[in-house]
């Protein structure tokens, strides 16, 4: 078995995941695969700042800066992970890095799609010292395709279960959603993004408490409101949720605009040292919009099942993402599903996949790192509109050392 390492940030813009993958056999029903190492290193409070700024209002300058600074951030989170794992970079034989999502246009309308993501490939090789497969969005867009959701050909290998179908909801920035047949099925996956997950509850969160908060810790703001009715309608008027799959989005669609514009027209009290407003008059009013906020996923998600996954059968329901954690958005979850007669058993932690689901998607690109050196397309051109499967990412070789080989034994 060859090693692989995987590396996920997400649009939660909360940490780096890291993977360590021992990964052989042929795809996609013979593949042997074991997690050898996982770690998962928070942006600190500058890092995730310049990160969000520049989804927002990056220069060139600061995009450019940004992209090699991320490159040096992914490889000190590989020397951390290969450093617990007691693992050299000459045992490794890629490491596959999504980077971090800038921007994304679906296509539409006869336009072709784009998307971006930073982290420079070769500074990662270059101080990691192992090769380094990356931007693998570009080949499926290229085919005409959304460039996502790129996971549903990793968790069919990784994933889908011997003797049942299984519906993966990720809460994660973006809710996403992959169905997977029975190991070895020839029912195609269903994959799509269903809307925002936790990206207009985090950015509430900032806003309602001046910045010192990224989330609703515990859906503790969400429980102490309830949901409004009218707000709840104005946001499910967005014409994104009637799109049929494939489809996907992104913060340009759905984020930190979309939390301020609501808040301008609702007239909502905004804290801080200036502010006119008692901290529990700001908490008041914004319980409420937490609470609508998370029925807003919940119920987003639940139609995007009754609509386009039935009438598969789904024996069972796997949550992951940070809304997983999310006691308050997990029970919307549960009650949304239940009104439109998906009656699975929801379950969560690593017991449920028998990986944990934080490690998911780093998994996901360790795998598509493997499926790049066996010149295996990655992609599933029935979840992102792409017209035929691609081999997914572009190489970029690490710097060589006089009688460096390869982790296989080979020459390189």
């Amino acid at each position: 078995m060859r090693r692989f390492v995987g590396l996920m940030s997400g649009t939660s813009v909360d940490a780096i995941d890291a993977v360590l993958m021992s990964i052989s056999g042929q795809a996609p029903d013979a593949v042997k695969w074991q997690l050898d190492a996982f770690r998962s290193d928070p942006f600190d409070g500058d890092q995730r700042s310049r990160i969000l700024d520049a989804l927002t209002e990056g220069t060139p300058a600061a995009l450019t800066a940004l992209h090699a600074d991320l490159g040096e951030w992914f490889a000190e989170a590989v020397r951390a992970l290969l450093g617990e794992a007691g693992v050299t970079p000459g045992e490794v034989a890629a490491i596959g890095s999504h980077g971090q999502t800038i921007w994304h246009i679906p296509p539409s309308e006869g336009r072709r799609g784009s998307t971006l993501q930073l982290g420079d490939p070769a500074t990662i090789a270059a101080r990691t010292e192992i090769d380094v497969i990356s931007d693998f969005r570009s080949a499926d867009v290229a085919a005409g395709g959304h460039g996502a959701p790129l996971v549903p050909w990793p968790d069919r290998v990784l994933l889908a279960a011997p003797d049942r179908s299984r519906l993966l909801l990720n809460l994660g920035g973006m809710a996403n959603l992959t169905w997977l047949p029975p190991r070895g099925g020839d029912d195609e996956v269903v994959a799509f993004d269903t809307g925002p997950g936790n990206v207009l509850l985090d950015a509430a969160a900032a806003m309602a408490s001046h910045g010192r908060e990224r989330c609703d810790v515990d859906g503790r703001r969400a429980r102490a409101g309830t949901v409004d009715p009218e707000l709840l309608g104005e946001l499910l008027a967005d014409r994104f949720y009637d799109q049929r799959p494939p489809r996907s989005t992104g913060r340009e669609t759905f984020g930190p605009a979309t939390i301020s514009e609501l808040a301008r027209r609702r007239a909502l009290p905004m804290p801080g040292p200036n502010s006119d407003h008692e901290a529990e008059e700001v908490d008041a009013a914004w319980a409420h919009v937490f609470a609508t906020l998370t029925e807003l996923t919940a119920v987003t998600v639940a139609d995007a099942v009754a609509r386009w996954v039935a009438p598969r059968p789904v024996d069972e329901v796997v949550l992951a993402g940070g809304g997983a954690r999310n006691p308050a958005l997990v029970a919307a979850l549960e009650r949304a599903l239940a009104e439109r007669d998906v009656e699975a058993p929801v379950r969560t932690g690593a017991d449920a996949l028998g990986i944990d689901p934080d490690a998911r998607e780093a998994a996901a690109f360790a795998l598509l790192a493997w499926a790049h050196l066996e010149d295996e397309p990655g992609n599933e051109p029935g979840c992102t509109g792409a017209s035929a499967r691609r081999v997914l990412g572009s190489k970029t070789p690490a710097p060589r050392r006089p009688g460096m080989g390869r982790p296989d034994g080979g020459s390189r």
